[in-house]
């Protein structure tokens, strides 16, 4: 069992910071946890000290030594098993209170029923003391580390919820025009769900396009001011000049298109009308 004044830090073996950017709440592995260790706590970091479950302390940035009263009979059992020392008395769990990003995708459909992809990245992070204790009493984590996906997996259908509450009744060609309406709901909805967990939001970013590669260009045709039968020739002349085709420029203003003297093709009934009498 390591010394009695082992330091708890949330730094690896090799020095090196484990509370990465991914990396939410981290519970420190070993059982070497005793009366007399120091906890270390970084200043972008809460330490929640816990005890047979229950938590006794939330530290902020410094270097606290563990220090609690004994319970007469643990306390006797501790002295005679392991000489005053027992292994997972404590438990030290580091919450990371820097600004977080999570981001989350999905597929939502607009009022014609034309699917929509979405991201969303949304900023967090634990603000206070009080949130660390809500951020571990409330959400669950297995083995040692909560991650950002972690968090997301929980958020993730609040968000898709809020988009397609917003996305389901505007057509499709005003969806970007609804934006700032958009994060603005998804923001509402989410801090009202994260704030149960102990997790401040901070800002949300959407971004919102169709799904169909076709229908975002020819949209983008229609940015220009076409109108949806321009729109479409305009399409199709572009993939027609990219095979070499040399009627793309025919296609895109709606003209026939003639080789040399040749005569444009007539229709069918040119040929099969009756001819009219000739006249004596």
């Amino acid at each position: 069992m390591a010394g009695i004044r082992n330091v708890i830090s949330t730094l690896d073996s090799s020095g090196q910071e484990i509370m990465g950017p991914e990396v939410v709440l981290f519970h420190y592995p070993s059982n070497d946890i005793v009366n007399g260790s120091l906890l270390t706590v970084e200043s972008n970091h809460f330490c929640v000290l816990k005890s047979r479950g229950a938590i006794l302390q939330v530290y902020e940035t410094g270097q606290y030594p563990v220090d609690t009263p004994q319970s007469v009979l643990f306390g006797s059992i501790q002295q005679a098993f392991y000489g005053g020392q027992s292994p997972w008395q404590y438990e030290a769990l580091y919450i990371n209170r820097s600004k977080l990003v999570v981001r989350t995708e999905g597929t939502a459909l607009s009022r014609e029923m034309a699917e929509m992809n979405y991201g969303v990245d949304y900023y967090i992070h634990v603000d206070t003391a009080q949130d660390a204790v809500k951020l571990v009493q409330h959400m669950p984590y297995r083995g040692h580390v909560l991650t950002t996906k972690d968090v997301n997996d929980y958020s993730g259908p609040v968000v898709e919820q809020a988009i397609n509450q917003l996305i389901q009744v505007t057509p499709l060609e005003q969806v970007n025009e609804k934006i700032h309406d958009l994060c603005d709901l998804v923001s509402s909805h989410l801090q009202e769900f994260l704030a149960i967990y102990g997790i401040t939001l901070n800002s949300v970013k959407v971004l919102v396009r169709p799904s169909d590669e076709r229908m975002k260009a020819l949209i983008s045709l229609k940015a220009f001011g076409l109108s949806e039968l321009d729109a479409v020739r305009y399409y199709t002349a572009i993939l027609m000049a990219e095979r070499g085709l040399v009627s793309a420029p025919n296609m895109a203003v709606g003209a026939p298109f003639t080789i040399g003297a040749a005569q444009p093709t007539l229709p069918v009934g040119s040929f099969t009308d009756p001819k009219p009498p000739r006249q004596a």
